[in-house]
C-alpha cells in the first residue's frame, strides 16, 4: 500500500506524550536503553492503541511511528482501513501479510506455509483455493495467526502498524483483536489508530488491552491556541498577530489537520495574517468539508468533479486508469484532472492516488448525489471485472447498485461468494448472495442461489439456513444433484440447530419420493444416521431391525453404502450385540475408504467407526482413526466443531485407555476450541463430559463439580446421544458428591430413556453400575439385581473391559465370598483387557478385599500392583486409596518407578509384594511355583531397579539366597 507519510515541514505539536510511548513501546522491543545502549530487560513486544476524533493527527503519529521504528531495524508491516473496503473480506489482512510472501514462487511458498498454504493462501490472494471444502473462519484465523507468528520469529524485531482500525473489515480486524494479546510474547509491537466513536464491537479490545508503555488506548485531544498559534505562524510567518491566530483555533476547534488546509489556504489566497483578514478565516475553513469542498471541486472542472468522484468510489489504494475508465476520462483529461486535484489539496500520488486526508475521501463520497454514486459503483463493477481483478473486486461495488433483474450481476455476485467462501468469510459471502437473490436471479436460478445462501450460513446461523433451504425446495429445481444438496444440507442444518427430528423425517419423505435408487440410499443413510443421534426416536428398536436387513445386502460400493454398514455397526455397539459383530461390520465400512472431511458428508459416521473399535477393547485401531481424522480436519482449515470433536473424542479414548493426564490434555484442547464455537453447542456438551469423566477418574470432585457450574452442565440436557451420554456422567458425578438420592433419580432416567430405546451396553454408557453404587445403601437387594444385570449385558457384548468393570460393581454391592469371587473374575478379565485405569481400580478392591479376609501376601500383591498402576495412569485419588490399604495392613508401599522408566516384571512384583507382606522364602518359592534360589535373585533384580536398599528396615536381612531374604521391600513413593 502507499506510504502515508507526514508532509514535509509538518510538526507534531503537543504529541510527546503520544511520542514517548512509541519510544518507550520501541525500546522495550528492540531491548535497547534511551541512551542506546543493551536493557538487561527481555525485549517483548505488546499493543499500543492511538483514539481519536477525525482530524486530530493520528495518520501523521503513524508515519513518525513507523519512521522511528525503521530508524531502530525493525520491519514494518503497514495497513490501512477504508471506508470503501469494509465488506471487502481480508483487505487488510492481504495489505500486511501479502507483500512478506508475494515475492515467492510457488515452491517456496508452499515450503513457508506448509500445511497452511490451501488455508491462508486464498484469503491473502496468493493462491486459488484448492478444491473441497472450505476452512471454517477459526481454522484461518489459525492460519493467520500461524503466519504473523512465523514472520514476527523470523523477522524479528516486528511493528505492525494499522491505520483507520475502525473501517478494517470485519475478518481482518476479529482476526487482529484476538492476536493482540499474544504480541506481548513475541519480537512484534501492534500500532492501532482509530476513531473511537467508530470502531466496531469485535475489536473492544484494543480500548482495553494494556499497552506497551503500561497503558490503555491513548486519547488525542485538539491543540490548544498556543499550538495552533504556532503552526499558523510556521506557515505563514511570524508576523500573524495573536487575534487572527486565535481565530484560527477558533474556526478549526484545534483540529490539525483542519488547521493545516486553512494555513494552506491562507498562503494560497496571499491573505494579511492579521485582524483585517479574521472575518475571512472562516469561510476559507469551511472550504476542507462538506458543501465548502463540494465549492471548491466544482471551481477546477467537471472532469475533477468526476475523477474525484471515481477515486472515492473506489477508495484507497487508487489507479488512476481505472478511476479514468469510471469517470468515462481520456487519459490526457484524466492526467490533467488530477494534476488539479493535487494543486488543490485533494488527491496526492502519480499513477497511484489517494486521498489527502480520509476526511475529505468521505466528504466527496457523500457530495456525490445519490444517482451518480449508484452509477458510478456499477460502472466500477464492469471497469473492475475488464481490468482482470476479477468478480470478488467488482462485488463490493455490486452491493451498492440497484437491483434490475441483471444476470451478469448475478453472476458475479455469485462467483464472488464462491471465492470468498472459499478464503474463509462466510459471513461476505452470505452479503454477496443475499443481494444476488434480490436482483432477483432468474426463476431457474433463484433455488441455486437459494442453496448456496443456506450453504453460506450453515456455520454462523444454522436456523437462517433452514429458512432458506426450505424455500430452495419450493422453487422448481430441474438439476437432481442440486435437490440432493438442498435436502442433505437442510437436514444437516436442522441437525445442528437441535432439531433431529425434522432432520430425520426431511431425508425420510426424501427417500420415499426418490425414484433414482442411489439418491433413495443417500436420504435412507441420512435418516438412519439423524436417528441414531434422537433421544426420543420413536420406534428405535424397529429402524435397527431396517437397518441391519440393508446394511447385510450391501457391499460397500460406494460412500453411501459404507455409511450404511458403518451405522449398521455402531447400532451393534448400542444396542448390544457381540463385539465380533459391531466389529465385522466397521472393518467392511473401512474397506475402501471412509474419509472424514468428505465434501457434502457429516464426519459423524467415520466418528461412529473408531468409537466403535474403542468400545469393542481395540483403541489402538480407534487413536489411529482419530489420528488420521484430524489430521484431514487441519489440512482442509476445520479448526472449530469438527476439530474439537477430535481432540476430545481422542481424549476420551485415552481415558478408556487409563491415560488420565494426557486424556485431560486432549479434553481440556477440545473445551477450549468448543468454547471458541459457543455455549450450548453439541461439541460443548461432548467436551464437558468427557472433561468430567477424566476429572473424577483422577478423584477431582471439586474440580469437577466447579467445571459443570461453570458450564451449564445440568438439565435440560440435549436432545442428541451424546459419548459419552450427559445425562450419565452428570448422575456420576452427583454419586461422587455424595449424593445418592438425587445421582440415583437421574441414572435411573437415563436408564428409562436408553431401555426404551433398546440402547443396553454398558460398555458406552455404565448408568446400570452407577444406578447400582447409588441404591446400595437404601436398596442394596435392588442394587445387586441391577448390578448383575449390567453384568449379564457386558457379558452379551463381550468386550473384557466392559465385564470386568460391571464385575467390579457387582461385587462392591455384593457380600461374602460372592464378592472376593466378582472381584477376582473382574481382575481376570481386566487382565486381558487395554483397561488400565479400570484394571487398577479392581486390583485396589480385589487386595482390600483379600486384607479385610487376612490374607496379607496375596492382598500385597494386588495393593502394590493397583498402586503402580494407579500412578502410571495418573489416578491419584486410587492412589491415595491404595497407600491407605497398605498402611492398614502394616505395610509401606514399595518406591515404584516412575511411568516411562524401567517397571517391575509380573514374577519380580509378585515376589516384592510377598516379601513386604512377610511371607518366608520358601513360602514365596511355593507360592510361584519356583526354586528360593531364583526367589532371590527376582527380589535382587527388585533392588537394582528400583533403587532399594534393604538395609536397616524392620524385618529386612541380607540379599543372599543363600542366608536367607528380605522381608520387605520399603521406601515411601
Amino acid at each position: 500500500m502507499p506510504e502515508h507519510r507526514a508532509r514535509p515541514g509538518r510538526p507534531l505539536l503537543e504529541r510527546d506524550p503520544e511520542l514517548d510511548a512509541v519510544d518507550e513501546a520501541l525500546r522495550r522491543l528492540t531491548g535497547l536503553r534511551a541512551d542506546g545502549g543493551e536493557s538487561r530487560d527481555r525485549p517483548h513486544g505488546g499493543l499500543l492503541a492511538f483514539s481519536g476524533t477525525a482530524g486530530l493527527g493520528k495518520t501523521t503519529l503513524l508515519a513518525e511511528t513507523r519512521r522511528r521504528a525503521a530508524d531502530r531495524g525493525c520491519a514494518v508491516l503497514s495497513a490501512r482501513g477504508g471506508d470503501q473496503e469494509q465488506r471487502v473480506a481480508f483487505h487488510v489482512a492481504r495489505q500486511l501479510l501479502q507483500p512478506q510472501l508475494a515475492g515467492s514462487g510457488e515452491s517456496e511458498l508452499r515450503s513457508t506455509l506448509g500445511g497452511w498454504y490451501g488455508i491462508v493462501g486464498p484469503a491473502l490472494g496468493l493462491c486459488v483455493a484448492p478444491d473441497g471444502a472450505a476452512p471454517d473462519p477459526q481454522g484461518l484465523r489459525d492460519g493467520l495467526d500461524w503466519v504473523l507468528t512465523h514472520l514476527a520469529q523470523r523477522r524479528a524485531p516486528v511493528v505492525l502498524v494499522l491505520d483507520d482500525a475502525h473501517w478494517a473489515d470485519p475478518e481482518s480486524l476479529g482476526w487482529l483483536a484476538a492476536f493482540a494479546p499474544r504480541a506481548a510474547d513475541l519480537s512484534l509491537l501492534i500500532v492501532v489508530a482509530y476513531r473511537p466513536e467508530e470502531l466496531p464491537e469485535h475489536a473492544e479490545s484494543f480500548r482495553g488491552l494494556n499497552g506497551s508503555a503500561g497503558h490503555r488506548a491513548l486519547n488525542l485531544e485538539p491543540l490548544t491556541t498556543a499550538a495552533t498559534a504556532d503552526l499558523v505562524r510556521a506557515a505563514v510567518g511570524e508576523h500573524a498577530d495573536d487575534a487572527f491566530c486565535h481565530e484560527c483555533w477558533t474556526v478549526t476547534a484545534g483540529n490539525p489537520f483542519e488547521a493545516v488546509e486553512l494555513t494552506a489556504k491562507i498562503r494560497d489566497r496571499g491573505l494579511r495574517p492579521d485582524g483585517t483578514s479574521a472575518h475571512l478565516l472562516r469561510e476559507l475553513a469551511a472550504a476542507v468539508k462538506g458543501s465548502g469542498l463540494t465549492t471548491v471541486l466544482e471551481r477546477l472542472g467537471v472532469p475533477a468533479v468526476r475523477l474525484a468522484w471515481a477515486a472515492a468510489v473506489l477508495g484507497t489504494e487508487i489507479s488512476r486508469d481505472l478511476a479514468a475508465d469510471i469517470a468515462g476520462l481520456g487519459a490526457a483529461q484524466a492526467a490533467e484532472a488530477a494534476d488539479r486535484l493535487r494543486d488543490a489539496r485533494v488527491l496526492t500520488g502519480g499513477t497511484t492516488l489517494e486521498f489527502v486526508h480520509p476526511l475529505i475521501a468521505t466528504a466527496v463520497y457523500r457530495a456525490i448525489p445519490d444517482a451518480a454514486r449508484v452509477a458510478l459503483h456499477g460502472q466500477a463493477a464492469w471497469s473492475v471485472v475488464e481490468a482482470g481483478l476479477g468478480a470478488s473486486a467488482a462485488a463490493r461495488h455490486l452491493l451498492e447498485t440497484h437491483p434490475e433483474g441483471d444476470p451478469w450481476v448475478v453472476g458475479q455476485l455469485r462467483t464472488a461468494a464462491r471465492e470468498t467462501l472459499r478464503a474463509g468469510a462466510p459471513e461476505a459471502a452470505r452479503g454477496y448472495l443475499a443481494r444476488a437473490l434480490r436482483e432477483p436471479p432468474s426463476p431457474g436460478e433463484r433455488a441455486a442461489v437459494l442453496y448456496e445462501l443456506g450453504c453460506a450460513s450453515l456455520l454462523l446461523e444454522p436456523a437462517t439456513t433452514v429458512n432458506h433451504l426450505r424455500a430452495a425446495l419450493e422453487e422448481p429445481a430441474g438439476d437432481p444433484a442440486l435437490r440432493e444438496g438442498i435436502l442433505f444440507h437442510l437436514s444437516q442444518a436442522l441437525a445442528h440447530s437441535d432439531r433431529l427430528d425434522e432432520a430425520a423425517d426431511t431425508v425420510g419423505d426424501a427417500a420415499r419420493a426418490a425414484t433414482d435408487p442411489r439418491v433413495r440410499l443417500r436420504m435412507q443413510a441420512e435418516q438412519f444416521m439423524w436417528d441414531a443421534f434422537r433421544a426420543d426416536e420413536p420406534d428405535s428398536p424397529a429402524r435397527s431391525r431396517r437397518l441391519a436387513r440393508l446394511a447385510d445386502r450391501l457391499t460397500g460400493r460406494d460412500l453411501t453404502e459404507r455409511y450404511i454398514i458403518g451405522l449398521r455397526a455402531w447400532d451393534a455397539v448400542l444396542r448390544g450385540e457381540p463385539s465380533g459383530t459391531a466389529l465385522r461390520h466397521a472393518g467392511r465400512a473401512l474397506d475402501g475408504g471412509l474419509r472424514w472431511a468428505e465434501v457434502d458428508r457429516g464426519f459423524e459416521v467415520p466418528v461412529l467407526v473408531a468409537l466403535v473399535h474403542l468400545y469393542a477393547d481395540r483403541p489402538g485401531r480407534a487413536e489411529e482413526l482419530f489420528a488420521e481424522g484430524i489430521a484431514e480436519f487441519e489440512r482442509q482449515g476445520w479448526r472449530g466443531a469438527h476439530l474439537s470433536f477430535g481432540y476430545v473424542l481422542l481424549g476420551y479414548v485415552r481415558f478408556r485407555r487409563g491415560r488420565l493426564s494426557e486424556a485431560e490434555d486432549f479434553a481440556r484442547a477440545g473445551l477450549r476450541l468448543a468454547e471458541r464455537v459457543g455455549r450450548g453447542t453439541p461439541v460443548q456438551w461432548y467436551s464437558v463430559a468427557v472433561l468430567i469423566e477424566v476429572l473424577l477418574a483422577r478423584g477431582r470432585v471439586a474440580e469437577a463439580t466447579e467445571l459443570a457450574a461453570d458450564q451449564d452442565f445440568h438439565a435440560p440436557f440435549p436432545s442428541a446421544v451424546t459419548f459419552p451420554d450427559a445425562q450419565g456422567v452428570h448422575g456420576e458425578l452427583l454419586l461422587a458428591r455424595g449424593l445418592a438420592k438425587e445421582a440415583a433419580a437421574e441414572l435411573a432416567a437415563v436408564g428409562r430413556r436408553l431401555n426404551r430405546r433398546g440402547m443396553r451396553n454398558p460398555a458406552w454408557c455404565p448408568w446400570q453400575s452407577h444406578l447400582a453404587l447409588a441404591e446400595a445403601s437404601a436398596a442394596p437387594e435392588r442394587a445387586r439385581a441391577t448390578a448383575l444385570e449390567a453384568v449379564t449385558r457386558a457379558r452379551q457384548f463381550g468386550a473384557a473391559s466392559t465385564i470386568g468393570q460391571t464385575l467390579r460393581v457387582a461385587a462392591e454391592v455384593s457380600g461374602g465370598a460372592e464378592r472376593m469371587k466378582l472381584l477376582e473374575e473382574s481382575v481376570d478379565w481386566l487382565e486381558r483387557s487395554p483397561a488400565g485405569y479400570q484394571l487398577a481400580c479392581s486390583l485396589v478392591a480385589h487386595g482390600t478385599a483379600l486384607r479385610r479376609a487376612g490374607r496379607p501376601a496375596e492382598a500385597a500383591e494386588q495393593l502394590y500392583r493397583g498402586l503402580e498402576g494407579a500412578l502410571q495412569c495418573g489416578a491419584d485419588e486410587l492412589a491415595s486409596r491404595a497407600r491407605g490399604q497398605l498402611t492398614a495392613a502394616g505395610l509401606r508401599p514399595l518406591r515404584l518407578p516412575a511411568p516411562g522408566t524401567a517397571t517391575l516384571t509380573g514374577r519380580e512384583r509378585a515376589a516384592a509384594a510377598r516379601a513386604a507382606a512377610g511371607s518366608k522364602p520358601a513360602e514365596i518359592a511355593a507360592a510361584l511355583s519356583t526354586d528360593e534360589a531364583t526367589v532371590g535373585r527376582l527380589l535382587s533384580a527388585v533392588y537394582r531397579k528400583l533403587g532399594t536398599d534393604p538395609g536397616g528396615l524392620p524385618g529386612a536381612c541380607p540379599a543372599d539366597p543363600s542366608g536367607g531374604l528380605p522381608g520387605a521391600v520399603a521406601g515411601e513413593e
